[in-house]
């Protein structure tokens, strides 16, 4: 079963591929999982895509596409994988054609209110890194991490104005992708208003699992 999820930020795809993974005993793939893994290990891809990233530059579909080639001919793809992030874009899409036939593709669909409202409630632990939420997981102490007591901030990416700008950046990069797949008869659309429970089911609905 080779799975795509598609989704805007904070629909909470990369929560519901991390619980169907642990289910179902497949691999979630992540585009930041891939560059850590390969700049940690200073791989040749690794180094290449660091070099841009220390420019400001964003790294070139062919680096990408290398990691993620790679990544999926490991031996424990072979049941199956869960790509969570990845392909970002039509052309990305368009590689991953020609190097694996993926099965089906779920696409979590969340309104733009909700989208601003879910990310911009995120507050992280500055020592830690714990990850808290206003409406979904407040802390004890307003402002504290219950982990090691230090201060919580909002990340400057999950302030409202970031998110409108992830938000924009996703409808004209990652959006398309929806009409993409739809045309090869592979998109399964899961609304992602519900709970975290009530989605992972209607995921397995779809998924018929």
């Amino acid at each position: 079963m080779k799975l795509i999820f598609l989704g805007p930020p904070g629909s909470g795809k990369g929560t519901q591929a991390k619980i169907l993974s642990n289910n179902v005993n497949i691999p979630q793939i992540s585009t930041g999982d891939l560059f850590r893994e390969n700049i940690k290990n200073k791989t040749e891809l690794g180094i290449k895509a660091q070099s841009f990233m220390d420019q400001g530059y964003l790294v070139p579909d062919e680096v990408t596409n290398g990691m993620a080639k790679e990544r999926l001919e490991r031996n424990d793809c072979e049941s199956g994988y869960i790509l969570d992030g990845y392909p970002r874009t039509i052309p990305q899409a368009k590689f991953l054609d020609t190097v694996q036939n993926i099965d089906k593709v779920v696409n979590f669909e969340l309104n733009e209110e909700e989208v601003v409202k879910r990310i911009s409630g995120r507050r992280t632990c500055k020592t830690c890194g714990e990850m808290f939420h206003l409406m979904f997981k407040k802390p004890q102490k307003e402002g504290i991490c219950d982990k090691c007591s230090n201060g919580l901030i909002q990340r400057p990416d999950d302030a409202p104005e970031s998110v409108k700008v992830r938000l924009e950046v996703y409808k004209k990069q990652t959006e398309p992708l929806i009409e993409f797949y739809k045309d090869q008869g592979k998109i399964l659309n899961v609304s992602a208003l519900s709970s975290i429970d009530e989605i992972a089911s209607k995921v397995k609905e779809v998924l018929e699992l």
